[in-house]
């Protein structure tokens, strides 16, 4: 009995210690974390909005998602380019782009899609008030190496300075502006980048007003 006491005061002494170690740590690695965290995501701010000095954030819209989602996705036999339906990912943050003298020359919209093959893909997106599409940047990707990857190198630089209301991809090669060259067996991925950059397309064009 006496040893059973004593055993299970040294474990809770223990585990006592390990939480409060922990605590400690928290403590000391949160700010460093969330200092990192706001400097990644103003590097991102910049990436898509070159001429934009300031990013204040707006209050985030919760739209509905309607009960019967559409299908995800609609081959045009004729062109081979693949039709992806906006509106399944998330708008998780906006921010106002400003110029020096203050003056509102478009958005920064951080976006989640939930359809990458290994999780969500995260990235920024600036768009101009006409409806310009400056870039994305990926914030969190997690797709297999050397296919869903190359998102970064392959899918990133295509939606730069486009005008479209709507993206889609295709495996035969972009012949018009809404087109993206899907990454060669990575479908999936090039599906969620896609999905996800409308999703922010949607976003604002109802919610924000742009591109009228």
């Amino acid at each position: 009995m006496k040893n059973m006491i004593k055993d299970t005061v040294v474990l809770f002494v223990i585990t006592l210690i390990a939480g409060l170690l922990l605590g400690l740590v928290y403590e000391v690695t949160k700010e460093p974390i969330a200092a990192q965290e706001i400097k990644k995501r103003n590097e991102a701010c910049q990436e898509v909005f070159a001429d934009a000095t300031t990013f204040q954030p707006i209050d985030v819209v919760i739209q509905e998602k309607p009960e019967e989602e559409p299908a995800p996705e609609e081959a045009d036999a004729a062109s081979g380019a693949t039709a992806v339906a906006s509106g399944s990912g998330d708008v998780d943050a906006v921010y106002e782009a400003m110029t020096d003298s203050g003056e509102l020359v478009g958005y920064v919209l951080e976006v989640t899609s939930h359809d990458g093959y290994a999780g969500d893909i995260q990235f920024a997106m600036g768009i101009r008030l006409d409806g310009t599409v400056n870039g994305i940047s990926i914030l969190s990707i997690s797709e297999t190496p050397g296919l869903g990857m190359q998102a970064e190198e392959v899918l990133k630089p295509q939606f730069a300075n486009k005008k479209v209301s709507m993206f889609e991809y295709t495996k035969t090669g972009a012949v018009m502006d809404n087109q993206i060259d899907a990454i060669s067996g990575a479908t999936i991925t090039t599906h969620a980048v896609v999905d996800g950059v409308n999703t922010g397309l949607g976003y604002f064009q109802t919610v924000l007003g742009g591109g009228k």
